[in-house]
């Protein structure tokens, strides 16, 4: 009797490696979940999403590890046609001395009304006091977008002087497909005519179903995006995409770069990432389920080589571990094997 084989990844690959201290903010506030994190001088902010308040709230940590206890920052506004149920998904651009937040506004279907998904904005001086703006700056529009705009990642460019949007639509609970919008000022917005920019690939198991929660970065020529990929049984993992242009994309060789591990406290999937520059290569956070809420942990990778045609610097998937001593514990990228 034949049979259908799947293989699952699991752990890391790229040079990516998962912190021992896993995860680092959770269980204690429930689900968290999607979230944007900064560095300034010498301490991190983190603004995340918080899923038994539906609220965004923001922490502050000295080591990107211990957090201190959250504030809500952001929250629903009842009764608004748009983010009238939770506001989530913060991205956060600092440009001329203010805090630029977009956000994911929802509101859940009731009686002769369908769900809804939109992207609001809002402005602040320190990033904790936010006036926002009454109505949201992208709405769900085109045939592809069907009701659902959301998970927005944001950049200023200073080269072409413009912000530039990626953002995911389609269904509400998981979005589709990723698209591109651009802004001179953070509030209107005019999207690309090819969108979506990014779709799942047939041929990749991994990411069949859905891609979308990006976070893009501009880094030495080259624009980046961590995506999440949602698979052919509904399980999510983390790929990465390079582009020149920020549209036309080139996914990594050794995608995903980031899935769960057997047993551990992300088996179930992971999401959403967050990334930050430091001295000696790349870190980022993430968000990440085995049942139950969400929770959040943080991967490290040493070098900025984050394809293996560029310099080739990072360590591969069966080298020394560079953390062995430190505080990262490394994990080989592995696959489980399904059979139906």
């Amino acid at each position: 009797m034949g049979q259908n084989v799947k293989w699952v990844p699991l752990g890391t690959t790229g040079g990516w490696v998962k912190a021992i201290e896993n995860p680092v903010l959770g269980p204690e506030y429930g689900t968290t979940f999607d979230i944007h994190v900064i560095k300034e001088e010498h301490k991190y902010r983190m603004w995340f999403s918080w899923r038994d308040v539906r609220l965004i709230a923001h922490t502050i940590s000295d080591d990107g590890i211990h957090w201190d206890l959250p504030r809500a920052v952001l929250t629903a506004i009842p009764g608004s046609e748009w983010e009238g149920d939770e506001v989530n998904r913060p991205t956060i651009v600092v440009k001329d001395g203010l805090y630029h937040m977009w956000y994911t506004g929802q509101v859940f279907a009731r009686e002769n009304q369908m769900s809804k998904s939109c992207i609001g904005y809002a402005v602040s001086e320190d990033g904790v006091n936010w006036m926002r703006r009454e109505e949201p700056v992208l709405v769900p529009e085109e045939h592809w977008e069907r009701y659902c705009v959301m998970c927005p990642h944001v950049l200023w460019d200073d080269e072409d002087n413009i912000f530039k949007m990626w953002y995911s639509a389609g269904h509400m609970h998981e979005s589709d497909a990723i698209g591109y919008a651009e802004s001179p000022d953070g509030i209107n917005w005019i999207r690309y005519s090819g969108n979506p920019v990014f779709m799942p690939d047939p041929n990749n198991y991994w990411d069949m179903s859905k891609v979308e929660a990006c976070f893009g970065m501009k880094w030495d020529g080259w624009y980046y995006m961590f995506y999440m990929g949602v698979h052919g049984d509904y399980k999510s993992a983390v790929g990465l995409a390079r582009s020149k242009d920020g549209l036309l994309w080139e996914r990594h060789p050794d995608n995903p770069i980031i899935a769960g591990d057997d047993d551990l406290w992300d088996f179930g999937g992971i999401c959403k990432v967050s990334v930050v520059e430091e001295e000696n290569g790349f870190r980022l956070w993430y968000n990440a389920s085995n049942g139950g809420g969400e929770q959040i942990g943080t991967a490290f990778h040493r070098g900025f080589s984050l394809f293996p045609d560029v310099g080739n610097k990072y360590v591969s998937e069966r080298g020394e571990n560079p953390c062995r001593k430190g505080k990262f514990n490394y994990y080989y990228n592995r696959f489980a094997l399904l059979r139906d």
